[in-house]
């Protein structure tokens, strides 16, 4: 009885919680030996105030989100929750609902690092420096920092070392890294049935599989403009995902923040937390290299069952 009790499939998400953090709290009362005990307990003490965090965020976006839909007014939303209807009004009117899409917490972006390559202006090679973040990557960053700190979020960002070994297994993570520079990240990409990059002897493009149109970057024949793929893809524990962007040139991952700037509460309203994938083509002004016009040129694919 008590295993069937205990089956996640016969409770709430709630009851799992609980259970969940009972279980925890048992094992770690039971630990012998004093000091790994308050270690580990320091630990978690940190991890809690930080989910805490996430958990009030939620809750005011999903109060939000209640009020705003019609489904309850205030008063009827107050007794569902057991709180006072001043005290409803105070937590919905915190930062905007669509701040979620982006994440719940600090935010932290990883930014690929790669070896400077090209020519100097006598035509000799560039000598090698060392790893470096493309510019076109820190202006990307600069954009969607600016936009997350718009919608009330912390964010900060780390390299990601030659060879791209990211660390994807946690929450509130964006991910700018081309395929190119990450065998992890391709590895990830393959989950998606519908948008793939490849390369041929042309160079990198994206394909839409389920259309057949293969899309070339504008750049490779002298034009102002980049395409990018954009998505949310499983972490590989399986527990969450994260955010991923990547133009076929580090230019066109630009594209996908200006477009998210004009279209983020339509996204969150949308999407949530969900996973998708599309595709944003879009143009810079050739002397200020700055993203001018940006579009959604695929629909917003969905994994089945997601």
């Amino acid at each position: 009885m008590e295993q069937e009790r205990l089956d996640g499939d016969q409770l709430s998400l709630k009851e799992q919680l609980d259970v969940a953090f009972d279980v925890t709290l048992s094992q770690l009362k039971e630990l012998a030996d004093p000091l790994e005990r308050a270690k580990v307990a320091h630990g978690l003490v940190g991890r809690v105030q930080d989910y805490g965090n996430e958990f009030q965020v939620v809750r005011n976006e999903a109060m939000n989100e209640t009020l705003r839909v019609g489904t309850l007014n205030s008063t009827q939303l107050a007794a569902e929750l057991g709180i006072s209807k001043g005290r409803v009004s105070q937590l919905a009117k915190g930062a905007p609902p669509e701040r979620l899409f982006l994440g719940s917490g600090r935010v932290v972006v990883a930014l690929a690092e790669k070896l400077e390559d090209g020519k100097l202006q006598d035509g000799r090679n560039k000598p090698v420096q060392g790893p470096v973040i493309a510019t076109e990557d820190v202006q990307t960053y600069e954009r969607l920092r600016e936009l997350a700190e718009d919608v009330g979020l912390e964010i900060a960002f780390e390299r990601i070392p030659l060879g791209g070994n990211v660390r994807l297994n946690r929450n509130n993570l964006v991910v700018i890294c081309g395929p190119r520079l990450s065998s992890l990240i391709e590895q990830i990409l393959e989950s998606d049935l519908h948008l793939r990059f490849g390369k041929d002897a042309d160079g990198w493009y994206l394909t839409d599989r389920s259309t057949g149109e293969v899309y070339r970057s504008p750049m490779d024949h002298g034009e102002n403009g980049d395409i990018a793929y954009f998505g949310r893809l499983p972490r590989p524990d399986g527990q969450g995902t994260f955010l991923y962007i990547a133009g076929i040139h580090a230019r066109g991952s630009g594209g996908v923040v200006h477009w998210l700037n004009k279209e983020l509460a339509n996204v969150h309203r949308e999407l949530k937390a969900k996973r998708f994938s599309t595709l944003i083509s879009s143009r810079f002004d050739p002397e200020t290299l700055q993203i001018v016009e940006s579009q959604r040129i695929t629909p917003f694919y969905r994994p089945e069952g997601a």
